[in-house]
């Protein structure tokens, strides 16, 4: 049986931080998040983005303010995906090694 988690690239933070504190994936062919994004933790990008979906859905915010929001939205959720894939890869790491042993 192959180890198929060496046939995917990892990203440096999330390779060099295998043994150590869970990292986020990064994809190399998207464009940076913004600073104050790319610092939140999964939890804090996850509550600030159910923020801003109960706003847009409040409907109370006129149209420049709902395309914001509307961006920063994606821009959360693309931090918390980024957190869920670095999971997925540590956790595909880890069983890969297990199964080595």
């Amino acid at each position: 049986m192959t180890d198929q988690s060496q046939d995917q690239p990892q990203d440096a933070r999330t390779a060099a931080a295998a043994d150590g504190p869970l990292q986020p994936a990064a994809e190399a062919d998207e464009q940076p998040l913004p600073e104050d994004i790319a610092a939140l933790s999964y939890e804090a990008a996850r509550d600030q983005l159910v923020e801003v979906v109960r706003r847009l859905e409040s409907g109370q915010g006129g149209l420049e303010e709902s395309i914001s929001l509307w961006e920063r939205g994606e821009m959360l959720a693309r931090r918390c995906q980024q957190w869920l894939d670095g999971a997925r890869e540590r956790l595909d790491h880890a069983m890969a090694a297990r199964g080595e042993q």
